[in-house]
């Protein structure tokens, strides 16, 4: 699997693990941890959560399927807007760092955009890189004049911007991704598959399908291949079964050609005017 560079040089993998709606039900807890180790093993050590996320039951799920294993993983985890003030800020992140049963959160984002202003989040994000609390900082959902404000506001250390971005939901590439990568800063992109809500009939579906089929694949790993072509683009489906995240590896070693590239931009046209960017 490949990797995608840091601003300070650091590598992760392109492929890593997504923990929305994970923990919530105990029900589905060994199956949960089970298919997170499972992705450690096959090299997605890149784990992505927040505390919103059921209220914090995923870090506390993610702490447990790590135990042992920590030094192996990169974890992501994202702060609420409210929360994101000097002194909210490490708050919050003292209360994650304990759900998570570590001592360092890897990479810390705000989670988007609220009402705190950029500086005391930023200032509050710095002091915690420079306690040795998260190593690396970043945003989520923000768009070209976000991340404009967010550097006016002396956030040049952003090491990440999470983002929505699939297959179908393209708007980013119009200006958002080439503002990104004129100033070094790779992209996380959330929601893949669409919540595995890709289509399934029509023109697109077609398309989708043969591409599909010339590969001996599924769709699904047809729109997470398309991302992870992507140098700069970090992509972390989610996915609660081992079967699934062994399925979801699969995608990083698939190549797709001119020919499968063209076939995907006449069945989901990329963008040809500025658009708000989308968030879930």
């Amino acid at each position: 699997m490949h990797t995608v560079r840091l601003p300070d040089g650091e590598t992760v993998p392109a492929l890593g693990q997504g923990t929305w709606m994970i923990g919530e039900d105990r029900s589905q807890r060994s199956r949960e941890i089970s298919a997170l180790r499972t992705g450690i093993d096959l090299g997605m050590t890149l784990i992505d959560t927040a505390e919103m996320y059921g209220d914090g039951q995923s870090e506390e799920l993610i702490a447990e399927a790590i135990a042992g294993r920590r030094d192996s993983v990169f974890l992501v985890s994202k702060v609420y807007p409210h929360n994101a003030s000097r002194n909210g800020v490490a708050e919050a992140c003292a209360r994650s760092l304990q759900r998570l049963g570590t001592d360092r959160i890897d990479l810390y984002l705000l989670h988007w955009r609220g009402g705190v202003p950029l500086e005391q989040t930023v200032a509050g994000f710095e002091r915690l890189k420079a306690d040795g609390k998260i190593r690396h900082w970043g945003v989520s959902n923000f768009d070209t004049d976000d991340m404009e404000d967010l550097m006016a506001a002396g956030g040049t250390a952003c090491a990440v911007n999470q983002i929505l971005y699939n297959i179908g939901r393209r708007g980013c590439e119009f200006d958002l991704l080439p503002w990104l990568g004129d100033h070094g800063i790779p992209i996380m992109a959330y929601s893949p598959v669409e919540q595995g809500r890709l289509p399934q009939k029509g023109a697109a579906g077609a398309a989708l399908a043969g591409v599909a089929a010339r590969h001996q694949a599924t769709p699904y790993q047809i729109a997470l291949a398309w991302l992870l072509r992507r140098p700069e683009t970090i992509v972390i489906p989610k996915a609660a079964d081992p079967a699934h995240v062994r399925d979801n590896r699969r995608a990083a070693d698939i190549a797709l050609d001119a020919a499968d590239l063209a076939a995907i931009d006449a069945a989901f046209p990329p963008p040809r005017r500025k658009t708000p960017l989308a968030m879930l």
